[in-house]
């Protein structure tokens, strides 16, 4: 029987092996998926403002709340006295933010999230008044409005005992948001237009370039860098939607990715590439067992001698260790690894060890990134 230490490290050992069959597949991806278009873009927009109808659980009171109730009231045509109290108890500060897509037109709706920044416990039954949203630029680019949706709850008892489910003081609005200006891109402006790849490879540029211009002609395309490729385009704007959507579906072979492991030294998981190999190397693994047994021993005094029994705590320690040595060969690949490192029994944190070492020795022919 396996213990539950050793049966997970046998699961991750067979995740190992799937990834590493699957890598020996020979996989092609179209360029809309390994890239986007330079200048084809979103853009955050960010605002301040109330939700109300709260039952009970707002701010309560605050300085910036109140300042915020008199401000928005003032802009109705109320005047509250300066010495007047309000009471916020159903009103909450809150902020907004949002994506505004590319190509996003007037008129158009997006979705925003709202989050609680006073004293709010919840923000369930509230409705946001309206709010501007604005750019980096200080600009208004949307309004937003509408009754924002929680997925979680707060019960809490007299007694201070409460029960919290997921995040109740933030929440969204689904289409809480009219797009009011749109944000010009260079899309249509230059004479070419730049594929800049997710994951930037010289290979990987240089095939691009190759398949536009099998497809298109000679010289349409060329790699400006390992992460982007230029290609001339039309001017007309409806000649030039038709030609990226042409380039997006293209299909090219991405350039394998570079020998890694990547170790997360919080969950101890530990991903190995598909090109990592090890040079002629031996590593010992040891065990170590350190077992230690509390017990209770009776002190009797001689008689006649005036003493007291006393009871005196006895430990028993026992230490075990368990040594194994394996050899790495020349031009070890990956599933000879996680062989040879399962077979000595060892669990994630010690392949960490044992892969750290390997490294320090050089003769681990990858890159070993910790996280």
């Amino acid at each position: 029987m396996l213990s539950t230490k050793e049966f997970k490290f046998t699961v991750l050992v067979g995740i190992l092996f799937y990834i590493a069959l699957s890598a020996g597949v020979v996989k092609a991806d179209r360029i809309k998926d390994i890239s986007t278009i330079a200048g084809v873009r979103s853009n955050p927009l960010v605002g301040y403002g109330l939700v109300v109808g709260l039952n009970g659980t707002g701010d309560g009171s605050g300085a910036v709340t109140d300042q915020s109730m008199r401000s928005m009231l003032s802009r109705l045509g109320i005047n509250i006295p300066l010495d007047a109290t309000l009471k916020a108890k159903n009103v909450a500060a809150v902020s907004i933010h949002a994506t505004l897509p590319a190509f996003a037109k007037k008129g158009q709706k997006i979705d925003v999230t709202v989050a609680s920044i006073g004293g709010a416990k919840s923000l369930r039954g509230g409705s946001l008044l309206m709010t501007p949203l604005r750019g980096i630029d200080h600009k208004i680019y949307a309004i937003a409005q509408g009754n924002v949706v929680v997925s979680g709850f707060g019960v809490e008892g007299l007694d201070g005992s409460k029960v919290t489910v997921n995040v109740p003081s933030s929440g969204r609005i689904l289409h809480g948001a009219m797009v009011e200006q749109i944000i010009d891109t260079p899309f249509g402006d230059a004479s070419e237009i730049v594929l800049n790849l997710h994951q930037p490879d010289f290979t990987t540029s240089t095939r691009v370039a190759e398949v536009i211009n099998n497809a298109i002609g000679p010289g349409s395309a060329h790699s400006v860098d390992p992460a982007s490729v230029s290609v001339n385009a039309p001017s007309d704007p409806a000649q030039r939607v038709s030609f990226v959507s042409f380039l997006e579906n293209l299909i090219i072979k991405p350039g394998e990715a570079p020998a890694k492991i990547i170790i997360n030294s919080r969950t101890g998981t530990v991903v190995i590439g598909k090109h990592v190999h090890v040079l002629p190397a031996a590593v010992s693994h040891g065990s170590l067992t350190v077992t230690i047994t509390e017990s209770s021993q009776v002190n009797q005094p001689a008689p006649l001698s005036g003493g007291t029994t006393t009871v005196v705590p006895a430990s028993d320690i026992r230490v075990d260790q368990d040594n194994k040595m394996f050899v790495f060969n020349p031009g070890v690949s990956l599933n000879e690894i996680v062989q040879a490192v399962n077979q000595v029994g060892a669990a994630p944190g010690d392949l960490v060890a044992i892969l750290e070492a390997l490294k320090e020795v050089g003769a681990l022919q990858a890159e070993l990134i910790v996280i």
